[in-house]
């Protein structure tokens, strides 16, 4: 047995959400010299360059959260063309949505339906579109942010497991999006209807938003949250954060032309341009 297929089996029994819990009590410390301590010995062991961010001073921040979700300056993340990235991390899988199916890992795919909480309706938009998968490696910078333009439509809570969303997870834990915890927010755009999946994992204490604040955990029950008020983000403009890593997979409802650079596992900084819309070229 290979050292990745156990680590994701040894996974199974573990008391992911106990455990993530335990986690983000220490995160939310604020005794100095253990929050310090924590904050140093992560920048040195995730070679975490903090001349990006617009507090450099790894003591300034009040929790090892606040250092972990920590702003960056300006300049720092450009934004490009067409499509952005909506966060740093690694584009793990991407492509055409084929027969409700997307790609997680070679050889697992996973349902639109079971992604979006068994929503068949909402599925059915994305039949025909394209989605990407970005895993964000704990030194990435960990706030996600709008990848087009576009209107909150629906925002709904799927509560579920915690496997950690590394490489070895992804490639031994079958469908291991749809079975994680995960935020879904629907969005309207010039370019038709956009998914944003937050997706939860080990040790990552809470999924904030910047319309609702800290969502996860609600309960053991789908929410579906709407708003009285039309929420409008730009493109580039921050949607929400992971306090701890994750995973984010977006989808749309027409096809994407990707950037024929990319590859599975290429590394992508938030704000880079992953592709364009061609059918609406004209």
């Amino acid at each position: 047995m290979s050292l990745a297929k156990f680590f994701a089996l040894i996974q199974y029994p573990i008391p992911h959400h106990l455990l993530s819990r335990l986690v983000g009590c220490l995160a939310e410390c604020r005794v100095a010299w253990l929050k310090n301590a924590l904050i140093r010995a992560f920048i040195k062991v995730f070679k975490v360059d903090m001349g990006e961010a617009a507090e450099p001073d790894p003591t300034a921040y009040a929790t090892f959260n606040d250092f972990f979700t920590r702003e960056l300056k300006p300049e720092a993340r450009p934004l490009g063309e067409g499509l952005l990235s909506p966060a740093d991390g690694n584009l793990s899988q991407f492509g055409p949505i084929e027969a409700d199916r997307l790609l997680q890992a070679k050889g697992h795919r996973f349902s639109m339906v079971d992604l979006l909480g068994g929503d068949a309706d909402a599925a059915r938009r994305y039949a025909g579109g394209s989605y990407a998968n970005i895993y964000l490696s704990p030194k990435d910078y960990h706030r996600v942010h709008m990848p087009l333009a576009g209107t909150l439509t629906e925002m709904v809570y799927v509560p579920g497991r915690l496997f950690s969303v590394n490489a070895a997870t992804t490639e031994h834990v079958p469908n291991l999006f749809a079975r994680n915890e995960r935020l879904v927010c629907h969005f309207d755009t010039e370019y038709g209807p956009m998914v944003v999946v937050l997706v939860g994992a080990m040790i990552v204490a809470a999924i904030e938003t910047v319309w609702a604040g800290q969502v996860t955990p609600l309960s053991g029950q789908v929410q579906r949250i709407r708003f009285d008020q039309p929420i409008h983000l730009e493109r580039g403009a921050e949607m929400g954060r992971f306090k701890l890593g994750s995973t984010v997979v977006m989808a749309f409802a027409g096809q994407v032309d990707f950037d024929d650079a990319l590859a599975p596992r290429t590394k992508v900084a938030m704000g880079q341009s992953l592709g364009g819309f061609p059918y609406l070229s004209d």
